[in-house]
């Protein structure tokens, strides 16, 4: 079919020229001749290029149709963008603000409102915004923290892991039509200071296995060990878990006493530990540590029978400086019978005198003071 006989051709011409567009870019093209190529002019002028080419080739195959949907695939409009939830800051310290930044959401919209979870429920509601008046109502999910703005953003003051989730929002254009988007959130914990563990302070060496442990033990957190400032060494006798949180030392010797330093990290955090060290004991220090022992319990001793000597020195010097014992008492009929009224007495003699003069009287005399004594 030739493009001068009715049919499609013409009502697709007829239907290009009514188009006003393509009707004044036709008007100022010349005749039917191939177009220049494109180079860096503008969309507009590179489009009824594109245009022109469609229609030149629908003549020459003289296939209305084909051209009819080649123009209509051409004039497709284009899709507005959706709009999107930017998280700030991307990564979340618990105790810290975030922002649910809302993009390319529909200008003079009615109004907005956020939902907890993927899913527009009235359960889950945290809150809505009308923008024409600024009114803002909270719903069910609302903790207190949660602030809407009437550009569609939307501010959680002190975020805890608990906010971790995600988050949906409802955009309400002017024609009633309405629009969604989700976006994420995920608060990290701050890592507290590492504290290192050892099942033995004191391993022998070449003898004893000890095993580190760093605590304690936290979600989505990496865990990397130090020995003496620096990472550690490839070596058969140090084995990591397969979290890396526990170090084996298989037959621990001198050069892996340390000090030890544990790392935790998480995207928002860093932490260290103190430094740990191992007690080592090796034969030379077994022995001293067994002479040490040996003297302390010698000199525990002499303390000991040091303190008792003086004691005995002190009751001897002065056992002389104590009171007399009284030598009143009571007879047999129950009366006081002092020294003065016993007979025959004397002052008392050395004891030698008593020892060469042996007197019997003496020694009544001192059984008679046993009976009397108190």
């Amino acid at each position: 079919m030739s493009p001068g006989t009715g049919s499609s051709w013409q009502v697709l011409m007829s239907g290009a020229w009514s188009w006003p567009w393509v009707s004044s870019r036709i008007r100022q093209a010349p005749a039917l001749t191939e177009p220049t190529p494109c180079g860096e002019e503008d969309r507009q002028a590179e489009r009824s290029r594109v245009c022109w080419q469609v229609l030149q080739a629908s003549r020459r195959k003289g296939s209305g149709e084909g051209s009819a949907i080649s123009l209509l695939t051409f004039w497709t409009p284009p899709t507005t963008a959706q709009p999107t939830i930017e998280t700030v800051p991307l990564l979340a310290a618990e105790g810290s603000d975030v922002l649910l930044l809302a993009h390319n959401v529909t200008k003079n919209p009615l109004g907005y409102a956020w939902y907890r979870g993927e899913r527009v429920d009235n359960t889950q509601l945290i809150g809505s915004c009308r923008v024409a008046t600024n009114l803002t109502t909270k719903g069910p999910a609302h903790s207190g923290s949660e602030t809407l703005y009437p550009n569609g953003t939307l501010l959680i003051q002190s975020v805890t892991q608990e906010d971790t989730g995600s988050y949906t929002l409802l955009v309400t254009k002017d024609d009633l039509q309405t629009e969604r988007q989700t976006g994420h959130l995920h608060v990290h914990p701050v890592l507290p200071t590492p504290v290192i563990t050892s099942n033995n302070s004191n391993p022998r060496e070449h003898k004893d296995t000890v095993v580190l442990t760093c605590g304690p033990e936290t979600q989505n957190t990496s865990y990397m060990w130090w020995i003496s400032n620096q990472s550690l060494p490839k070596s058969t006798r140090l084995e990591l878990s397969e979290d890396k949180r526990t170090l084996k030392v298989v037959t621990v010797t001198r050069k892996e006493k340390g000090p030890y330093v544990c790392e935790t990290r998480n995207p928002v955090s860093i932490s260290h530990s103190d430094p740990f060290t191992l007690d080592v004991l090796w034969r030379e220090n077994a022995r001293a540590l067994r002479v040490g022992a040996i003297t302390g319990i010698v000199i525990g001793v002499l303390l000991v029978l040091t303190l008792l000597a003086v004691l005995g020195c002190f009751i001897f010097l002065h056992r002389g400086n104590w009171p007399p014992a009284s030598t009143s008492g009571r007879g047999p009929s129950g009366s006081s019978v002092s020294q003065a009224s016993l007979p025959d007495a004397r002052p008392p003699a050395p004891i030698y005198q008593e020892l060469l003069h042996p007197d019997t009287d003496v020694y009544c005399n001192i059984s008679h003071k046993a009976d009397v004594g108190p």
